[in-house]
């Protein structure tokens, strides 16, 4: 089983990787957590170089993602579904066609086009997408923003709305969840999602 995890920074995702990491592995099987960009010596360099750069074209910063992608595929993901462990992963391809293909306008079509050759197909069998208010999201993060937290001009609610087309657009994969309710209700909601027939 492979389950991203989408949203806003500050909107809960690492906090239910976590707790369903341990649900599942009280179970027995085996649970690989990662995140992005990052999870690989490559992804995380990419990731300083993402979050930490003064400014980069929205191609770039596309083709960056990706790049950091397409290594956590190969060296993680891809590995791990192949033993038979489940894979949760704290952002994947969703994230760029939001914050790149919409909010920064470069198209949902190309960025995926992007993206799937760099994972070569591998989606999520299912992505559970945090939603909550742009302004809370900010309020939670209590540290010093990166390059994309520090963003204006409407950059975080353009990509909340973003978020909310793509689950409109893919409503087989995309389960939105409402991230202002309390941690363990959306881990208890998660799990029962995952344990119902698709």
């Amino acid at each position: 089983m492979f389950v991203s995890f989408e949203g806003l920074d500050g909107s809960g995702k690492t906090t239910q990787v976590e707790l369903l990491r341990t649900a599942l592995e009280r179970e027995g099987r085996e649970v690989v957590a990662t995140r992005e960009p990052g999870g690989t010596p490559l992804g995380e360099e990419l990731r300083r170089l993402l979050l930490h750069a003064e400014d980069m074209s929205p191609w770039a910063e596309a083709a960056l993602f990706a790049a950091a992608r397409a290594e956590l595929v190969h060296r993680v993901i891809r590995p791990a579904l192949d033993r038979g462990a489940d894979v949760l992963c704290d952002r994947f391809v969703d994230s760029s066609l939001a914050y790149q293909g919409i909010a920064r306008g470069l198209g949902v079509e190309r960025v995926l086009e992007l993206n799937l050759a760099a994972v070569e197909g591998l989606l999520p069998d299912r992505t559970f997408l945090l939603l909550l208010e742009p302004e809370d999201s900010l309020t939670r993060l209590g540290r010093e923003l990166d390059r994309l937290e520090r963003e204006e001009g409407g950059f975080r609610e353009r990509v909340d709305a973003a978020y909310r087309e793509l689950a409109r657009l893919y409503p087989d994969r995309i389960v939105a969840v409402d991230g202002a309710r309390p941690a363990d209700q959306i881990a208890e909601a998660i799990l029962g999602e995952l344990r119902s027939p698709a």
